[in-house]
């Protein structure tokens, strides 16, 4: 008997898989392939993390070693190698892009098949740099199914802006709470409403807002530990992430949305992202269980995605008592977690986080590039 695939049983609810991993033997051995067939995989992200673990394997030995011929600037050396390894996936998962253009008038048209590269970790608090280096990252790509990854902070949604404003995708990062989304929805309308006006294409221009999970949960759980106070351990992620759904629900139901769709604009998806479980105590499937529904977008690592493959279940969690949801955080707070001090916290050590992995990354690459001297 054939067994269903729960993976492919999330896109029949709306929800999109995309990986948040790349490296170049997944596309040069084929697996790349074989996941869009076998799972449904529809999209894949990077960040400097996950560059950083490829380049420290020794699998771009000699990548470096060609490309330190043509600059010995580390970053210079890890543009090269990171563009052409987006380029391959690109180009590997364009058949995804291109189908999901056939959906017309539909809002998941043009939704999927898109590959995202990061703007360097350094610039997260300076706006005029982020649109610099994401326009000459557009323009070098040179992929209609790209997604320029900028960081969600206060000095990045006016670049999200004018970038998308541009007609430039766009994944927006390092979300943790629900004014930043909000921000950041807001910043999307502004950007559509702007082209509209200048009598140019909105239906071209895709983007996503990449929320954060885990990390929220890891983060509460410790403080409610302290106080003693475990009943909302595990919690607290989904029901933030829940009630950012409603503010998006809230958004494609408005007068300003409605009148960008009659002209073809598509939403910016709810992308759960940081949903690898990391609390040995809690399912390992957690966060895409508990998070799925319509006009949605959840990047797994592929640990969690072999996880749904084998044991997911499948049912509309994200649509299920919101009103359950603010009860959650409502009594969070009377527990004595502030949740924004928590999410403001985590921006914050998100930054330095991606920052500290792009510095050990370009360490990295200009070790090899020595080496091979």
């Amino acid at each position: 008997m054939t067994m269903t695939n729960p993976l492919l049983e999330l896109k029949k609810a709306g929800q999109s898989v995309w990986l948040d991993y790349i490296r170049r033997d997944l596309i040069e051995t084929g697996e790349l392939a074989r996941m869009v067939e076998r799972d449904g995989l529809a999209g894949l992200t990077s960040n400097p993390a996950i560059f950083e673990k490829a380049i420290a394997s020794g699998l771009y030995k000699d990548v470096v070693r060609e490309a330190a011929a043509r600059s010995t600037d580390p970053k210079t050396i890890y543009e090269l190698l990171a563009i052409q390894d987006i380029r391959l996936a690109a180009d590997a998962i364009r058949p995804v892009y291109d189908s999901s253009l056939v959906a017309d008038g539909d809002m998941s048209a043009g939704a999927d098949g898109y590959v995202s590269l990061e703007v360097s970790p350094t610039l997260a608090r300076d706006t005029d740099g982020t649109l610099a280096e994401a326009r000459r990252l557009w323009a070098e790509v040179n992929r209609p199914n790209l997604m320029i990854k900028v960081p969600g902070t206060p000095e990045g949604v006016p670049a999200i802006r004018e970038l998308l404003a541009d007609g430039i995708n766009v994944n927006v990062t390092l979300l943790f709470s629900r004014s930043a989304y909000e921000s950041v929805a807001q910043a999307h309308l502004d950007a559509l409403e702007r082209r509209a006006a200048a009598g140019l294409a909105v239906d071209r221009v895709a983007s996503v807002a990449s929320f954060f999970v885990s990390r929220i949960d890891t983060a509460v759980d410790a403080q409610l530990g302290k106080l003693g106070n475990t009943a909302l351990a595990g919690k607290v992620a989904i029901a933030n992430a829940k009630l950012a759904y409603v503010s998006y629900k809230s958004l494609v139901e408005g007068a300003r949305w409605r009148a960008l769709a009659a002209r073809g604009a598509r939403p910016q998806r709810l992308l759960w992202a940081s949903t690898g479980t990391k609390n040995p105590d809690y399912s390992d499937v957690l966060y895409i269980e508990e998070l799925i529904g319509p006009d949605t977008v959840n990047t797994v690592p592929p640990a969690t995605l072999d996880a749904f493959r084998d044991h997911g279940k499948v049912r509309a969690s994200l649509l299920e008592d919101p009103a359950g949801a603010a009860r959650v955080l409502e009594e969070l707070a009377k527990a004595g977690v502030n949740l924004s001090a928590v999410t403001d916290a985590l921006l914050e050590d998100g930054v330095v986080i991606f920052a500290d992995a792009f510095t050990k990354l370009l360490a990295a690459i200009d070790a090899q590039r020595k080496a091979a001297a």
